[in-house]
């Protein structure tokens, strides 16, 4: 089994959109870890606050199957491959580490660079994999988090799945 995290975010109908991706990967995959849910701006356009969250999962699919079925599942909740890349979307699931590859495998390039680049994919993983190594940089999560500027501001918000809280805005 292939220890998987993704980075999941929505801008359109966030709750409808991140509860559907969580039913979904619930259905297909061995949910490990939730991070908390965060609001952020959008980032590289002018849009919609978007909802941001990490997800840890166990998975026997090989990268290329995982990255199609993740793709279905964006399908699914309506996301359009016809819009610039910096736009708003009903949902984006990223996956931003597969075990421990490193390079660009079945079209997918790992780990995933916005894992460094961005509080709102970082921060996320530094909370559920804080002492996970970054299998380039070599530092925990937790130190990438603690060393990073931290100018892109997110919050925790109230959010609940499955009758579970997930997160509370603090």
């Amino acid at each position: 089994m292939a220890r998987v995290f993704l980075s999941l975010g929505s801008n359109e109908d966030r709750e409808f959109h991140i509860t559907s991706c969580l039913d979904a990967l619930n259905r297909h995959f061995h949910i490990l870890a939730l991070s908390s849910v965060y609001e952020s701006e959008a980032v590289g356009f002018s849009g919609e606050p978007f909802y941001n969250m990490v997800v840890e999962l166990e998975t026997d699919l090989d990268l290329a199957a995982l990255n199609e079925s993740l793709k279905t599942i964006e399908d699914e909740n309506g996301r359009r491959r016809d819009v610039p890349r910096f736009s708003g979307r009903t949902l984006d699931v990223d996956i931003l580490l597969y075990d421990d590859i490193v390079g660009k495998v079945a079209g997918v390039e790992l780990p995933r660079e916005e894992i460094t680049q961005n509080a709102f994919v970082l921060l996320p993983l530094a909370e559920i994999a804080a002492e996970d190594i970054h299998p380039v940089c070599e530092q925990s999560f937790a130190e990438l988090w603690q060393n990073y500027d931290k100018a892109q501001k997110l919050w925790p918000i109230d959010f609940s799945w499955q009758g579970q809280v997930i997160s509370t805005a603090k």
